[in-house]
């Protein structure tokens, strides 16, 4: 099979443990129960919004990490590439994995292609070691191998830019003067105004308006 493809027998075998799950009938691992899903928006570089028969869904991409939109210009990049890949309105296969801590579902998108893993071939994305089990970690360790190689996206840094779990690691523990936030003022969304404006309140240390951690702030303003 080549790389990143995925054949319409495969596709249709992750159907069909979906449509199983459905009728309450015993099925195997997560990855493999798919359904499909129409997309709804792009969050940043590893999250998407997805309607399935009229239900919006919040998916995280699993076995990646992309930048934050606070790494620029590399999350921007990210988040772009994704969006020219999964047009508002583009019909996807979602493989579940699990849902996190924030209620999101962890999958790997199939659109005729991988999502999750041609992101990582082409420097969008890093492989997430912590947590690639039940993934195919060869194909996404190989992929990240290839794109360091090529010096493509967040590989144009020597060593590649600093990792996004590291990053976030290094926000949440930065000393800002009054223990909460950058300048001693606390924003609440209502009163920004702008989303725009959100995003530059984000970057500046105001990590306390991205309330699910996926790198964007107050996305009610959108």
């Amino acid at each position: 099979m080549p790389l990143l493809q995925w054949t319409v027998a495969q596709v249709a075998i992750a159907i069909v443990a979906c449509t199983s799950l459905a009728a309450g009938q015993p099925t195997g691992a997560a990855p493999g129960a798919g359904f499909h899903a129409t997309v709804l928006s792009i969050g940043d570089g590893d999250t998407l919004r997805v309607s399935r028969q009229g239900l919006p869904i919040t998916i995280r991409l699993a076995c990646i990490d992309a930048p934050e939109m606070a790494q620029s210009p590399y999350g921007q990049q990210s988040r772009s590439d994704l969006q020219t890949r999964l047009a508002k309105g583009r019909e996807v296969t979602i493989i579940p994995h699990t849902t996190d801590r924030y209620g999101r579902t962890v999958a790997e998108v199939i659109s005729d292609i991988n999502i999750n893993l041609v992101l990582v071939e082409d420097g969008q994305a890093f492989a997430y070691r912590q947590y690639l089990s039940g993934c195919e970690a060869k194909e996404y360790l190989d992929a990240e191998y290839r794109a360091s190689r090529h010096r493509y996206g967040v590989w144009q840094v020597e060593g590649g830019i600093t990792r996004p779990w590291d990053f976030r690691h290094g926000r949440r523990n930065a000393v800002i003067p009054d223990g909460t936030t950058p300048g001693g003022h606390r924003y609440r969304c209502k009163e920004i105004g702008s989303y725009e404006r959100a995003q530059e309140l984000l970057r500046q240390g105001h990590s306390y308006l991205d309330s699910n951690g996926d790198g964007e702030a107050c996305e009610s303003l959108r």
